[in-house]
């Protein structure tokens, strides 16, 4: 399969980045599509785009920065802006597990990283996800002595709050709903930290604490308001639901009437 790649490459958060225009011819159906950038960069390496060459002043743009880490779907590194989606054109996946059987052959494929003001550009398709980072160091952990485990059957935990809670940490903060959201609105990231532990009785003792300090930080690193487009949630590789989010404004509220 052959394609015509424009990718976004920008030196850094402060200097202008634009398109750039790329062949790739012989690529297998099969590949996935952090493959296919990693034959793009082998090509340009052997072209003599050089990244130490780059780093010397070479006017070469060098190979295309990517982010990535686990390429199983479960690390949320891979990052990537397709065709106008998060991830790509498939559903519920993230970029490592997108392949290239998806694309037409020949098509043109547009590639850019996160478009937000809290994600700044670190290179080309690389962004800066500390805010969600500061976000969990401000609230999204339980306050436990260390020490050997308890036994699986000494709290009794219902079956449905414990898959519900699941199915919220399943969240790999990969950050595809503040990519996807036109308010860059981090909620559904949020939701889903302060519901995966509000949901179990290990977390209750300081979810009021929780909510408003997570919700607070959020705040402060400039995402946005959530309007309830529910584009999150269309977008996001889990397929975690918006329905976090309204349990999110019950325990903001209940911590806010409750001080």
């Amino acid at each position: 399969m052959n394609f015509n790649l424009k990718i976004w490459r920008q030196k850094n958060a402060h200097e202008p980045g634009k398109l750039v225009d790329y062949r790739i011819e012989g690529i297998e159906e099969d590949a996935s599509f952090l493959e296919m950038l990693d034959i793009l960069n082998e090509q340009l390496v052997r072209k003599g785009e050089d990244p130490v060459a780059v780093d010397r002043g070479c006017e070469s743009l060098g190979p295309v920065s990517f982010d990535h880490d686990c390429r199983e779907g479960i690390c949320g590194a891979c990052s990537l802006y397709i065709d106008g989606r998060a991830h790509g054109p498939d559903d519920q996946v993230t970029t490592c597990q997108l392949f290239m059987r998806h694309f037409k052959n020949e098509a043109t494929i547009t590639v850019e990283p996160w478009k937000s003001a809290a994600f700044p550009v670190i290179k080309d398709l690389v962004v800066d996800r500390g805010a969600f980072d500061k976000i969990l160091q401000a609230g999204g952990f339980i306050s436990v002595r260390t020490g050997s485990a308890q036994d699986a059957n000494n709290l009794l935990i219902p079956h449905d709050k414990a898959e519900e809670s699941m199915d919220a940490a399943a969240c790999v903060g990969c950050g595809a709903c503040v990519a996807t959201c036109k308010n860059g609105s981090a909620m559904l990231f949020v939701a889903a930290r302060v519901s995966s532990l509000a949901l179990l009785p290990q977390g209750r003792p300081e979810a009021a604490r929780r909510a408003r300090a997570m919700v607070a930080k959020m705040d402060e690193l400039g995402f946005g308001n959530c309007t309830n487009t529910r584009a999150c949630e269309m977008e996001c590789p889990k397929g975690i639901s918006v329905e976090h989010i309204a349990r999110l404004n019950r325990e903001f509220l209940a911590a806010k009437f409750g001080e």
